[in-house]
């Protein structure tokens, strides 16, 4: 495993949401991350379909942590915008979040989140921009 990967599962692992929720993160740089998780009955809402603020957070780690992989780790969201495609119902949720443009002080990620059937097929549900704050230098 190379070292932004490592520094990306520490950071993850110090998170205790993520670690409640199971999330994962598979890929890491370059601008770039990706977070799974599996979709369980305890994340659904009324209708059965998995709650919307799961997405937001989905949304939200995936955008900060693609910012991570470019400014390092002193990162947090400082807003982001979510439009909902369609429900998630079955699968893994993959939140894929990567750079669009990274400043000194701010970074502005994009996210698509699909949830992913046992073929692999993905189906897009939801699409999210962000701003993500430099809050120091860079750790790795």
């Amino acid at each position: 495993m190379d070292g932004q990967m490592a520094f990306a599962e520490e950071v993850l692992a110090g998170q205790p949401f993520s670690k409640l929720l199971g999330t994962r993160i598979v890929e890491f740089g370059d601008g770039a991350a990706v977070l799974e998780l599996e979709i369980r009955e305890d994340l659904r809402q009324q209708h059965g379909y998995v709650h919307g603020g799961l997405l937001g957070y989905l949304a939200d780690s995936a955008l900060t942590f693609a910012a991570g992989a470019v400014v390092g780790g002193n990162v947090l969201t400082s807003g982001f915008t979510i439009d909902y495609l369609r429900p998630a119902v079955d699968g893994t949720l993959r939140a894929e979040g990567r750079v669009i443009r990274a400043g000194r002080g701010r970074v502005v990620s994009r996210c698509e989140i699909f949830t992913v059937d046992e073929r692999g097929e993905p189906l897009l549900c939801a699409v999210a921009q962000g701003d993500v704050a430099v809050t120091g230098p860079a750790v790795t």
